[in-house]
C-alpha cells in the first residue's frame, strides 16, 4: 500500500466524508475446506462459525490456551468452503496455528492469496461510487457479501462491519484489480494511503493487532464484543473467557483519550497520582476541518478512567469514548 497519494489531509477527509478506496492487497485470503472445517474452525475461534449462514461473515480472535490474544481474523461462510480474511502480517503465524491444531480432522487449508484481492472503500458516498462505476450492491448487512459481475468479470462485495461504517470491500482477481481501481477512481473515488488510513483508524477507535492489540492482551481488555460469542460450544482458550465474564470485569480495558499538550510517544505510560495506571498504544493528530485534534489510543486501569488527572510525559489526557466525536 503506498503511504499517500500526495495529500494525506484530503485522502483523510474523502474516508469520512466522501469515498476514499485503499488498496487491501497486503490481506491474506485462506480457504478451508473438508468435512470438518466448520466444527474445526468453531474450536479454533472466538465466535460463532457453526451458525453462520451462506454469505454472511464473524470477527474473532485466535487465543493461546491461557486466553491471550495470538492473532485477529474474519471468517466468512461459502457453502463449499470458509474463506478467513486476516491481515498479511499474520498469514505466517496463523496458518502455522491451524497446521498445529488440525490433528485428524478432515480439514484443508489453502493460501490464496496471490490470486483473490481486495479494495476498500469508505465514507458516506462509497455506495454511489459503486453504482456509478456500474456495482449495485445489494442490500447487504454488516459483513454480509454477494457475489456479483462486472464488466466481464466476477467479484465479490462485502458491505464492511458496524465499527468503520459506512465501508466496502469489493474482492477481485489479482489480475482485474487495476482495473476495476482505475474505474472506481474514474468516477469520483479519492485513491487514500496507509497514513490516511491510520489516521482513519484511530479516528473510529479500532485497535489493530500488533499495535493496539498484542499477545498478552485478553479478549475483554480489548473491549472488542464483536469478536466474542458465549453461547457457541468450547473453543481454545474460551475458560479464560469465560472466568472473565463470570466475575464482571478485567482491571484494564482499551480507550480512547484527547491529548492536551505534544502527542507522546506511543509506549508511553500513562500516571495518575504519579502510578503507572495505563499505556498509550496508537497516536494521531487528525486534521479535521476545524482544526487538528490530537488524540490517542491505548489501554487505562479502570479505576482511574474517571475522576484523576491523567498524564502521559508531559501531556495531559482525557478519557475519551470512540469513535472520537468529530
Amino acid at each position: 500500500m503506498a503511504r499517500n497519494y500526495g495529500d494525506v489531509t484530503a485522502e483523510f477527509r474523502a474516508l469520512l466524508s466522501g469515498c476514499g478506496v485503499y488498496d487491501l492487497r497486503g490481506r491474506a485470503k485462506v480457504l478451508l475446506t473438508g468435512s470438518d472445517r466448520v466444527r474445526w474452525l468453531n474450536g479454533m475461534t472466538t465466535n460463532n462459525v457453526r451458525d453462520l449462514a451462506v454469505g454472511h461473515g464473524v470477527y474473532a480472535f485466535l487465543l493461546n490456551p491461557q486466553g491471550h490474544i495470538q492473532a485477529d481474523l474474519y471468517s466468512f461462510q461459502r457453502g463449499e468452503h470458509i474463506l478467513v480474511d486476516l491481515d498479511g502480517q499474520l498469514r505466517e503465524k496463523v496458518l502455522g496455528l491451524f497446521d498445529h491444531y488440525i490433528i485428524a480432522d478432515d480439514v484443508e487449508v489453502a493460501d490464496i492469496s496471490s490470486k483473490l484481492v481486495a479494495l476498500g472503500l469508505s465514507g458516506p458516498q462509497s455506495l454511489d461510487v459503486l453504482r456509478r462505476a456500474g456495482i449495485d450492491a445489494p442490500g447487504l448487512e454488516p459483513l454480509q457479501l454477494a457475489d456479483l459481475g462486472w464488466d466481464g468479470i466476477g467479484i465479490t462485495v462485502l458491505r464492511g462491519g458496524e465499527e468503520a461504517a459506512p465501508s466496502w470491500q469489493v474482492w477481485v482477481g489479482a489480475e482485474n484489480f487495476e482495473k476495476l481501481w482505475d474505474a472506481l477512481v474514474a468516477v469520483g473515488a479519492t485513491p487514500s494511503g496507509y497514513e490516511a488510513l491510520e489516521l482513519f483508524r484511530i479516528a473510529k477507535g479500532i485497535p489493530r493487532y500488533g499495535i493496539d492489540i498484542r499477545e498478552r492482551d485478553l479478549p475483554q481488555e480489548t473491549r472488542q464484543d464483536r469478536a466474542l460469542h458465549f453461547a457457541k460450544g468450547c473453543y481454545v482458550g474460551q475458560e479464560i473467557v469465560e472466568r472473565i465474564r463470570s466475575r464482571g470485569a478485567v482491571h484494564r480495558v482499551f480507550s480512547g483519550f484527547v491529548v492536551e499538550g505534544s502527542v507522546p510517544p506511543v509506549g508511553t505510560k500513562i500516571q495518575a497520582d504519579a502510578k503507572d495506571v495505563g499505556e498509550i498504544t496508537s497516536t494521531a493528530i487528525l486534521p479535521l476541518e476545524g482544526g487538528p485534534r490530537q488524540v490517542a489510543l491505548g489501554y487505562i486501569r479502570r479505576e482511574a478512567m474517571s475522576g484523576k488527572e491523567l498524564l502521559a510525559g508531559e501531556s495531559r489526557l482525557k478519557v475519551s469514548e470512540v469513535p472520537f466525536p468529530l
